[in-house]
């Protein structure tokens, strides 16, 4: 079977469409990424079969990239809402968006989150794996397989797998206050238990590498023993597991399919710099793909502030790719708003970061942003934040309030409304 990924072409010396058109977005020499892909240290995930991608990359020497979660639940949602979450997700800047759906039609959800992204799109097939049996222990080699070929074939740009959770390490995760807080670990650990038999996606991991070499399939190497608290990170299970995913990327490597590894949830501030590095250490510095990490475990309802707060000290030390969490974390399914609130909060810890590591163009937006400042330039504000529609309506809300103390209607558009004309040290300074 002739070899198409990404990978085995950067290793053959060639510079494909996808990898030009990522080195050009990203102001970097495209040899420079033709190489970081051949070894690994750079992705850019593009199945064959997504005929709307526009090519993104994750890795260390490029921008850091964020991810939105989307999909329904038994409970909530429906392919409707979720195209709503997706749009929203693409509009505030999300660079991938994952479909986690666990409820009914997860297959036309899928179809139509992929026909409608021209980002790449990521799934965790043990989902839908678990729609089609009555019990967790009714899984199968067979259906795994199956599920994620007909994942792989209908575009699926990079799939989480939880390959690395071993019958070796359920002891340790017994003794955590929270165990398992990985959806997919926990179905795993709970069939390896019942039946006594190795994690299916560690024995079949050959077999699934044959299929993500047709497609060009990204493997996520999920972390099904990530820390769901502050009193539970950076303990043994974890880096048990982390050793075995440093394996596993041995194993893609060899296979040449790309891969990055997922990490932690809840790490202490103190911590995330330790986490960043042992990944590199023990993963080949395939790029790490956090959750968070959340810093703090007594916010409920502000995670998204909670966790971008970890997020962007951890892109600082080492992270290529951030998935968010929203407003709605520990706390229910979320909606376009919280999607919305989400992604804006990953977007300012992503761009901190890049600031931070002096990415090339990162600054760009800021100097911008500030000479409109001096300027008095209000639109040219609104089209440089992340978030235009809420600097606009804030902006206007402010000006209707001064209005209505007032009684006066005019505005001045020299002044904000938190200083007024006689206090504004934009316009005092600007006369010195």
């Amino acid at each position: 079977m002739k070899i198409i990924t990404q990978m085995a072409r950067a290793q053959a010396g060639e510079i494909t469409p996808q990898i030009a058109a990522v080195a050009a977005s990203e102001q970097i020499n495209p040899e420079k990424l033709r190489l970081a892909v051949a070894t690994g240290t750079a992705i850019v995930p593009a199945n064959i079969n997504h005929s709307s991608l526009e090519p993104i990359g994750i890795g260390r020497i490029l921008r850091t990239k964020i991810n939105a979660n989307i999909g329904n639940s038994s409970l909530s949602s429906c392919p409707k809402q979720e195209l709503e979450k997706l749009h929203t997700a693409l509009k505030y800047g999300a660079d991938t968006v994952m479909d986690l759906s666990t409820g009914a039609n997860i297959i036309s959800i899928r179809r139509t989150i992929i026909d409608n992204s021209p980002a790449p799109i990521g799934t965790v097939p043990i989902y839908e794996v678990l729609s089609r049996v009555e019990n967790s222990e009714q899984l199968s080699d067979a259906l795994i397989l199956d599920v994620i070929r007909e994942q792989a074939k209908q575009g699926v740009d990079y799939m989480t797998i939880h390959a690395g959770l071993l019958m070796a390490h359920l002891p340790e995760a017994k003794k955590r206050l929270l165990r398992i807080v990985s959806r997919g670990g926990s179905i795993i650990a709970k069939w390896m238990q019942a039946n006594q038999r190795e994690n299916l996606f560690y024995t079949n991991f050959d077999a699934i590498l044959e299929i993500c070499r047709q497609y060009d399939v990204t493997l996520s190497l999920g972390d099904g023993l990530r820390p769901g608290c502050l009193a539970d990170a950076s303990d043994e299970a974890q880096f048990a597991e982390l050793a075995v995913l440093g394996q596993l990327v041995q194993r893609c490597h060899k296979a040449q399919v790309q891969v990055m590894v997922e990490g932690p949830g809840h790490i202490p501030l103190d911590e995330i710099k330790m986490n960043m590095e042992k990944e590199q250490e023990l993963c080949a510095d395939a790029p790490f793909y956090i959750l968070g990490p959340i810093v703090t475990d007594c916010a409920p309802g502000y995670d998204h502030i909670t966790s971008a707060i970890g997020a962007a000290l951890g892109a600082f030390h080492g992270a290529s790719m951030l998935c968010y969490v929203t407003p709605k974390e520990h706390l229910g399914l979320p909606n376009a708003e919280d999607v919305r609130n989400g992604v804006i909060a990953y977007k300012i810890a992503a761009h901190a970061a890049d600031i931070g590591l002096k990415r090339p163009g990162a600054r760009e937006r800021d100097n911008a942003i500030s000479q409109a400042r001096a300027a008095f330039d209000w639109e040219k504000q609104f089209s440089l934040a992340l978030d235009p529609d809420r600097a606009r309506a804030m902006r206007q809300e402010a000006l209707s309030e001064r209005a209505e103390a007032t009684a006066d209607s005019s505005t001045s558009d020299k002044y904000c409304t938190m200083c007024g004309p006689d206090f504004c040290s934009m316009r005092i300074s600007s006369e010195l």
